[in-house]
């Protein structure tokens, strides 16, 4: 084992807004310092559109955000910081794939291809692909292998859909491509400066979850199965090299390039990498039945199992199961909300539009009192409704009942042609009634979930959630443990993904020999914040219920 008092390590982690980035002491865990920048192009919405689901991310944003990022936090992490590092673990959003060329360089980092979406990077939540996921699924589960047997049905947000989508559309770019890569695995190879796309590092995270590799079927989906959708994906995975590595492996050394630009000495060990969410649940401190929830924008509920404890559980419909995917030697479980936050985000964009619209137009107040007051109501609004919602009766009369499906449904069960839905609506609805009616909805729609793992015999003697949400609002927390019916334990790190990615670097560079023994040190002891109340228990199981009717009757009506 190295020596961990004289080292330290940096976790870096890709959200979808902006890259963040922690130095860690490597003997303690303790957070040194941090930095955080986000994407110019992104912030400026290029090259997406809301209206076709497309949100497409320039590789030079991820550049150039991670080097401001990364040297913002190396100057705040004491003297000689650069000399002390010893390791670079990263996460990223996914699936985030992206055309590349022989030598591993994405398209839009070519001249030609500079402001091409198609040739860039497809952010997670991307849905142009809708259609050719449908295809997918109706291949790869009649198969003479069922390639979905353990994901479930395939989603417009993975890998060999937007592989699929864009090189129908865009021919240009199809030919062009030598292969694809995800972000998180792209970035270990920029760092390392080990692009080739043969020899790549390649995450179990990604190819699991995303590109369906595993044992049982000797690696991804077959040739055979491939070509029935197109040829060019049977170049995809011939040329994925030698296959996946844990996230905790070193995947080499940085470039003497990445060294000097970064101010770092050239030591530094790259570690593999997963998604943001897995690094989040590693730095949450996950271990066996423990349920780890990510809620911010979306959700996902991870946890981790033996594989034997797996064996013959039919679970396609209510998780996504991968090797390795969190901790090396468990089979990494995921499942999750297409939307939560980003619920609350279209009420309080709604709710703002009219305020804008009469501040842009008006003529009696000055340029600084409108940006204040713009400013104020952006600030204020959403604790406003809340505020107002605590005082509703919870089944006061006329409720209204909504739906959370606002951008399709993950789990159980995948469909991402139904749409968020309210029911109930009339002449005396208020603003903070249809707020409350939303948040139930979100929180509804991670019960099912929540069943959907013990119906399904999975063990779960602790909840922890982490993200924005998770610390911003105990009013939906404390209606998350009513409606569980369990204690509810919130991680207290602020960067706690990023922390997950440090994890990752210190087990690479060889301060532990496993994440086990990392996150012992490095996560935070949990008492739980939030107890179920059972004096509402009945009243939310009714609530509950009217959200199971009205979900029937809206998966019947999109048939």
């Amino acid at each position: 084992m190295e020596n961990r008092s004289s080292k330290m390590v940096a976790g870096v982690d890709f959200g979808s807004d902006s890259v963040r980035v922690v130095m860690v002491d490597g003997a303690t865990g303790r957070t040194l310092s941090e930095g955080s920048c986000a994407y110019p192009r992104w912030s400026q919405r290029l090259y997406c559109s809301d209206e076709i689901s497309q949100y497409r991310q320039h590789p030079l944003d991820y550049i150039e955000a991670f080097t401001a990022a990364f040297k913002s936090a190396l100057s705040g992490a004491g003297e000689h910081a650069g000399q002390r590092l010893g390791g670079i673990g990263i996460d990223t959003t996914g699936s985030t794939p992206c055309p590349i060329d022989e030598a591993g360089v994405p398209l839009a980092l070519k001249a030609e291809f500079a402001d091409n979406p198609n040739a860039m990077f497809h952010l997670w939540k991307d849905h142009t692909a809708i259609a050719e996921a449908e295809e997918i699924n109706a291949v790869f589960s009649t198969s003479s292998v069922d390639y979905t047997k353990y994901q479930g049905t395939y989603s417009s947000e993975w890998f060999w859909a937007k592989i699929l989508h864009t090189i129908r559309k865009d021919d240009r770019v199809k030919q062009a491509a030598y292969t694809w890569v995800e972000h998180c695995d792209w970035f270990v190879g920029l760092l390392t400066g080990q692009t080739d796309p043969l020899t790549m590092y390649r995450s179990s995270c990604a190819a699991g979850h995303k590109a369906l590799w595993h044992s049982a079927f000797n690696g991804l989906p077959s040739e055979e199965c491939l070509q029935q959708l197109d040829p060019y994906l049977v170049l995809v995975k011939q040329r994925y090299g030698s296959g996946p590595r844990h996230a905790d492996s070193a995947a080499g050394i940085i470039s003497k390039a990445w060294a000097a630009q970064l101010g770092i000495n050239e030591q530094v060990i790259i570690s593999g990498s997963s998604f943001d969410a897995h690094a989040g649940a590693v730095g949450a401190g996950i271990r066996p039945y423990t349920l780890v929830k990510v809620a911010g924008t979306s959700t996902v509920d991870m946890m981790i199992e033996l594989p034997e404890r797996l064996k013959n559980k039919e679970m396609k419909h209510v998780c996504g199961m991968a090797e390795h995917s969190i901790i090396p030697g468990y089979v990494g479980i995921e499942a999750g909300q297409a939307a939560f936050g980003d619920i609350f985000a279209w009420f309080k964009s709604l709710m703002l539009w009219p305020v804008e619209q009469m501040l842009q137009h008006s003529e009696v107040l000055s340029e600084e009192q409108k940006k204040l007051l713009q400013e104020q109501c952006s600030k204020e609004l959403l604790y406003r409704l809340e505020e107002a919602a605590k005082e509703i009766p919870l089944l006061a009369a006329n409720q209204i009942t909504a739906l959370d499906w606002f951008n399709g449904r993950r789990y159980p069960v995948l469909n991402e042609n139904v749409k968020g839905t309210m029911a109930g609506l009339h002449l005396g609805s208020t603003a903070p009634a249809i707020y409350q009616a939303l948040i139930m909805s979100a929180v509804f729609g991670a019960k099912r979930i929540f069943d959907s793992f013990i119906e399904n015999g999975l063990r779960i003697d602790r909840i922890i959630v982490i993200g924005g949400i998770a610390k911003k609002s105990p009013y939906i927390m404390q209606i998350m443990s009513d409606v569980l019916g369990r204690p509810i334990m919130i991680s207290k790190e602020d960067q706690v993904c990023a922390k997950g990615a440090a994890i990752y670097a210190a087990v690479a560079a060889g301060l532990f020999a496993s994440i086990e023994e990392a996150q012992q040190i490095y996560c935070e002891p949990y008492e739980a914040d939030y107890y179920p109340n059972p004096d509402k228990q009945q009243d939310y199981a009714m609530k509950y219920g009217q959200y199971m009717k009205l979900a029937q009757s809206i998966e019947e009506f999109h048939r």
